[in-house]
């Protein structure tokens, strides 16, 4: 499996990134061990989290994600085999969110005793924190790389303007860049990225890392209706895309898989894979099959007219 470089940074990530927003939320902590042991055996290095996985679940705190794979690696001694990846900045409670310098001192303490780990590979401001100067911030991740506790930083969830801002505040006070971008971004969910945050990272040599590749399954084709999607953990996310523009794009996946003998899942993910500016999509499995697509994604080489075939059905 061919890896790619992220952003400017000396890291070295597979085409593909694990998402481990899963870990402890939808699968407990021995299917989460299976799967990550399958992804490794499977060329997928890079797995992301964040301290925020999973606050979201009734009697969780936070921190379910970070716990679960820090275990794991302590448990298999593979830590030197992975790109470790989490974030900081959501609302963990009692005060505890944003990107201040304290903040991020406090968490990535937190975040390393988790994952069991002396240094965090990319650490990333989770989203942007418009009450904090990007100088304070970059200043704190500065700290943390000269600490020897992170390698390279990123930014997930900001706008082009303030992303530009803060590349050229780390450029003007010799600060740490962000060597990576996580947005949200997709076969249905295009604009935002390409329209403004494309040109930003492309200008600045900045990685790309979306979330919702699979646009929280629907892209897999298994929801076709409003009652599949009812009672599901994604459910919610996936409403906005039951019509007939995202049905068709659905379609042009089916068409393309069947093209290629395989899933529209490997097809959308191949197809982020092939755009020049995208390093890695996350995307999440809940089991060992499912991690197969993930794989299978990383290797599916698509032709111009299967890329244009999938551009023309999502044109925005």
């Amino acid at each position: 499996m061919e890896h790619r470089k992220l952003g400017g940074s000396a890291l070295s990530v597979a085409p593909l990134c694990l998402g481990g927003n899963v870990f402890g939320w939808t699968i407990d902590e021995a299917a989460s061990f299976r799967l990550l042991d399958a992804a490794l055996d499977g060329g997928l290095n890079f797995i992301d989290t964040a301290d925020v996985y999973s606050r979201w679940v009734q009697g969780h705190v936070g921190g379910e994600s970070e716990t679960i794979l820090g275990k794991w690696l302590k448990q298999n001694g593979k830590r030197d085999q992975v790109v470790l990846a989490t974030k900081v900045g959501m609302d963990m409670g009692e005060g505890r969110s944003g990107l201040s310098k304290a903040r991020i001192a406090q968490a990535v303490e937190e975040s390393l005793s988790r994952l069991q780990t002396d240094v965090i590979d990319l650490y990333q401001a989770h989203k942007d924190d418009a009450d904090t100067p990007l100088e304070e911030t970059l200043s704190a991740f500065g700290d943390l790389v000269k600490a020897g506790k992170v390698r390279v930083i990123g930014a997930s969830n900001y706008s082009a303007s303030r992303l530009e801002a803060a590349l050229q505040v780390s450029a003007a006070h010799s600060l740490p860049k962000y060597e990576s971008l996580q947005p949200h971004y997709n076969l249905v969910y295009r604009q935002d990225y390409e329209s403004t945050l494309e040109p930003v990272c492309r200008k600045h040599s900045v990685g790309v890392i979306p979330y919702s590749s699979l646009a929280s399954g629907f892209l897999s084709g298994k929801y076709r209706s409003q009652a599949d999607a009812a009672g599901k953990a994604r459910g919610n996310g996936v409403k906005a895309y039951l019509n007939e523009k995202g049905f068709a794009v659905v379609r042009a996946l089916e068409e393309v898989a069947s093209a290629h003998g395989t899933r529209p899942a490997v097809v959308a993910l191949a197809w982020l894979i092939a755009r020049p500016s995208i390093t890695a999509p996350i995307a999440s499995a809940t089991s060992v099959e499912q991690l197969k697509d993930l794989v299978a994604a990383t290797t599916l080489q698509l032709s111009k007219e299967d890329v244009q075939q999938l551009d023309q059905a999502s044109a925005y």
